[in-house]
């Protein structure tokens, strides 16, 4: 959210790590397109895909074709192909040795042209273990020496480490060859049109500022909850749960957003300043804290609109007796002045009945004693409701009168959605960052202190968990909204979970 942002790319290379894997192939070949279609592209444009399966670039062209007529969120314009097509390259190299990356060198420099000053965006859309090893390479033949004004960056996807100090290692590595400013830490949920829609609401309206404090605002649900199991991952998810996979970053840069401060500008760096400002706000959680604010659930065998569902123990690839978390339900704090005594509530899970991620923002109660005198008993709170996926949109629910001599309050919603005030074709969520990665904006993605400070929030619950691996941990139906201890969990507090619609 930079200002003012180029409508279009300078020259660029985009070399991707993983060229046949998924993201390449559902995610990132179909953003492209999208970039292509707006014109945010420049002339001077290239991909080179990086696989280990020998292929010719007519093969890669024909593939990535297939791959866009079955992944891309809209049908993919003739016209739009036709210009990418010819930009479109494939180099076989298996990446174990440094003459593969001199061969990735040269191979460069003949589809660019060895004059061509193009800044290149190395994407390492592979294994977590593989990143560190292929930017020392990439290192070593000199392919990210920025040199006469030609820029060199590489975009690192999660998991960032596998704790604190796995990640500050996987930095320590990254700092080797790269400056902060050429690291690109992805994250998809942050190129979302709402979450970035989150600050324009919050700083670009007068009306909601001055409430966005703990005078006003009673507590804060984020919910990101799937109806999908753990599909083809069981292999990586077993070793990593919901607690790595999906608090640790998505629901805490949630959270951040939701509770920082306003930048002094729209800059990268005075943006991320802010949030991190929150997570290092967060209070470290004692065993205690834990073990009473901590809910992790793994989902049974069950069914979601009529389909049977195995249990997460007999997916493929998992361990028939694991005890990895498929959800997780927490109870967070924000020792500043804005949100002291607030209570957070994140959860995250997966078989759950619908698709929705939100953030509610739930206000407090107005005094009741007016009303009381006309016979009303209960004044519901106003919500304020960011909905992230899949209907994009923000809605304020509100108190009115229900017509009538008598004095009776009904809810009402005053809701903007996205597709009705704003004419734009589905997305894949990577145009974006794609788009910011081009073009030198680090806003929306992680710096190593955003990444360490989750870690460090986590890091208790991770630490009880390797001592006691069942510790928390409760089963819960596929298709219900999780364990009844998470219930339990804002019931003691007097609250309740908000129930998402599809």
């Amino acid at each position: 959210m930079s200002n003012p942002v180029p409508t279009s790319a300078g020259d660029t290379t985009i070399v991707i790590f993983g060229a046949t894997g998924d993201l390449a192939r559902r995610k990132l070949l179909p953003a492209l397109v999208n970039l292509a279609r707006r014109g945010a592209l420049p002339d001077r444009f290239t991909v080179l895909g990086v696989g280990r399966s020998p292929m010719s670039d007519e093969a890669y062209r024909t593939r990535v074709a297939g791959d866009l007529r079955t992944f891309s969120p809209v049908p993919i314009d003739a016209a739009v192909w036709a210009w990418l097509e010819p930009r479109v390259f494939y180099a076989f190299e298996p990446l174990e040795d440094l003459a593969s990356y001199e061969s990735l060198s040269d191979r460069l420099d003949a589809v660019e042209g060895r004059q061509s000053r193009n800044g290149r965006l190395f994407y390492l859309a592979v294994p977590p273990d593989a990143m560190a090893d292929i930017v020392l390479r990439l290192g070593a033949v000199g392919l990210l020496n920025e040199e006469a004004g030609a820029w060199r960056r590489a975009v690192v996807e999660k998991p960032l480490g596998h704790d604190l100090a796995s990640a500050q290692e996987l930095d320590r590595q990254l700092a080797l060859d790269l400056a902060e400013t050429q690291i690109y830490r992805i994250d998809h949920y942050l190129g979302k049109e709402t979450v970035q829609n989150l600050m324009a609401l919050r700083f670009g309206n007068g009306i909601f500022e001055p409430v966005w404090n703990r005078r006003y605002i009673d507590h804060v649900q984020i919910t990101v909850a799937e109806t999908v199991g753990v599909e083809d991952r069981g292999g990586y998810y077993d070793r990593s749960g919901a607690l790595r996979d999906m608090v640790q970053n998505h629901l805490l840069q949630l959270l951040a957003l939701t509770a920082m401060e306003p930048p002094i500008s729209f800059s990268a760096d005075a943006v991320r300043d802010e949030r991190v400002k929150v997570l290092h706000a967060i209070p470290p959680l004692s065993e205690a804290d834990v073990r009473s604010d901590v809910v992790r659930g793994q989902y049974g065998a069950g069914a979601i609109d009529g389909t049977l569902l195995p249990a997460y123990r007999s997916e493929a690839r998992v361990a028939p007796g694991s005890a990895t978390e498929t959800y997780v339900a927490l109870r967070l704090s924000i020792d500043n002045w804005r949100f002291a005594g607030v209570p957070f509530y994140l959860r995250t899970g997966k078989r759950l009945p619908v698709r929705a991620s939100e953030i509610a923002i739930q206000f407090n109660r107005p005094p009741l004693q007016l009303f009381r005198q006309a016979g009303v008993e209960a004044v519901e709170p106003n919500l304020l409701l960011v909905r992230i996926q899949p209907n994009e949109g923000i809605s304020l629910q509100f108190q009115a009168k229900i017509p009538g001599a008598a004095v009776r309050l009904g809810t009402v919603s005053m809701a903007f959605n996205y597709a009705d005030y704003f004419a734009s074709a589905p997305e894949t969520g990577y145009e974006t960052l794609l788009f910011d990665c081009m073009i030198g904006d680090q806003t929306l993605f992680h710096r190593a202190d955003m990444v360490a400070a989750g870690w460090r929030a986590v890091a208790p619950v991770l630490d009880l968990v390797s001592a006691e691996p069942e510790a928390l941990l409760r089963e819960y139906p596929a298709g219900s909204w999780g364990p009844a201890a998470a219930d339990e969990l804002l019931a003691r507090d007097g609250r309740v979970w908000r129930r998402p619609q599809p």
